[in-house]
């Protein structure tokens, strides 16, 4: 894990407007490592994303972090960021959303779990939800099928009990 991450936003209807949610998620366990939500797409957005998985992560120079093409995510200040922490930058191909399909898929799943199926009347309740989500929830409990049905959580305790376990 913490070889490459992917990251993206999306769109979160509440009654105040539009709410956006970036994320990060490892690609190996598909632990959702960052994310922040604002009622704004700046920059500054996916930046605090980033911050957060780098910080509770402490990745090793060399990551790979793959998102789509836009501005926020081929903005200098992005970029500086990726840079200052030694983390190598991979974009999709124009008009390719399947090149990120692994953030896409994660998207379709918590508005499927959770969004879809209340209102929320202003940010701060759906930012309280999507924390409650990803950090109770779906990186703890949620079976996903591309880890042989384990959370990302235990899919992470198993490989490093795996790469942790003496040669025979």
């Amino acid at each position: 894990c913490d070889t490459a991450w992917v990251g993206d936003i999306t769109y979160l209807r509440t009654g105040e407007g539009w709410a956006y949610l970036a994320t990060v998620i490892d690609l190996a366990t598909r632990r959702v490592v960052g994310f922040a939500v604002a009622n704004h797409m700046r920059t500054q957005l996916v930046r605090e994303a980033l911050e957060m998985a780098l910080r509770t992560r402490k990745p090793a120079r060399g990551l790979i972090f793959h998102s789509d093409r836009g501005s926020q995510y081929t903005s200098a200040s992005f970029r500086a960021l990726l840079e200052r922490h030694g983390v190598q930058q991979s974009l999709s191909r124009p008009r390719q959303c399947w090149d990120n399909a692994v953030a896409e898929s994660f998207f379709a799943t918590l508005k499927k779990e959770l969004i879809h199926r209340d209102g929320w009347p202003t940010v701060a309740r759906v930012r309280t939800a999507v924390f409650e989500y990803i950090e109770v929830f779906y990186n703890r409990r949620r079976l996903l099928s591309p880890l042989g049905y384990h959370s990302p959580a235990d899919y992470e305790r198993l490989a490093a009990a795996t790469n942790a376990a003496p040669a025979a």
